[in-house]
């Protein structure tokens, strides 16, 4: 586990930290399992440190004025959770919720902080992740402006089809409820069931209990696209 955690952090945003940094912050790590359901943090919280993903899936929610629990993105194995608040030292802004158990290594923030200080390429590599999580909420928000329910959904199943890959039977490996996918699509459940359900007619996509395949991957681009 040890070797596979280092190898882990080689390939994600502390990649540029050299082998013996890497083994000081594999060390100083702590080991956690969230079983599905279980909230990681809460918005609004102050984090002590990062969550390093080593396998699981967590989904990443603010709660809306209205009341919903709009999902902004989910995150997977290879990724990090909470650099943002403890690089601005600010409480976090999202909810993260466990949808597959999952298996982190949590990383003070002291080292943290003191590798984005005394590592310019890290610092580097930091910015560029917070910048790129910037760009993504300035895509959702344009998107939920401007994009029809129908729009939206098709954009949702391309990311989760291309995030998560197929299981054995060629269906998009992240089985959600209709209230979940729905939350990520930014509608309610019902508008969300007519629009799959009109996609399902139309021979784009096949349903099986919480679990969708796509059938016309490029239809689903147009749709997406608005055209």
């Amino acid at each position: 586990m040890e070797t596979e955690r280092k190898e882990q952090y080689r390939q994600g945003i502390f990649r540029t930290l050299k082998t013996h940094l890497i083994e000081k912050m594999s060390e100083l790590g702590t080991p956690m399992i969230f079983k599905k359901g279980k909230v990681i943090f809460e918005e609004g919280e102050y984090l002590a440190g990062v969550f390093f993903v080593e396998s699981g899936v967590c989904k990443l929610s603010k709660l809306s004025s209205n009341g919903r629990n709009q999902i902004v993105r989910f995150v997977k194995e290879g990724s990090a959770l909470g650099q943002r608040s403890v690089v601005s030292q600010e409480p976090v802004n999202l909810t993260a919720t466990v949808i597959k158990d999952m298996s982190v290594c949590f990383i003070p923030k002291e080292y943290i902080l003191d590798s984005f200080i005394d590592n310019p390429k890290f610092s580097m590599e930091l910015i560029k992740d917070l910048c790129n999580e910037l760009r993504k909420a300035d895509n959702f928000i344009a998107d939920m402006s401007q994009k029809t329910v129908r729009q939206r959904l098709a954009d949702a199943l391309i990311y989760l089809n291309d995030t998560f890959g197929l299981d054995k039977d060629n269906y998009i490996d992240m089985p959600l409820s209709r209230e979940e996918l729905g939350n990520f699509v930014g509608t309610a459940t019902e508008s969300l069931i007519r629009s799959m359900s009109s996609l399902t007619k139309e021979k784009i996509i096949r349903t099986q209990g919480r679990t969708i395949r796509i059938l016309k991957y490029d239809e689903l681009k147009k749709i997406a696209k608005g055209e």
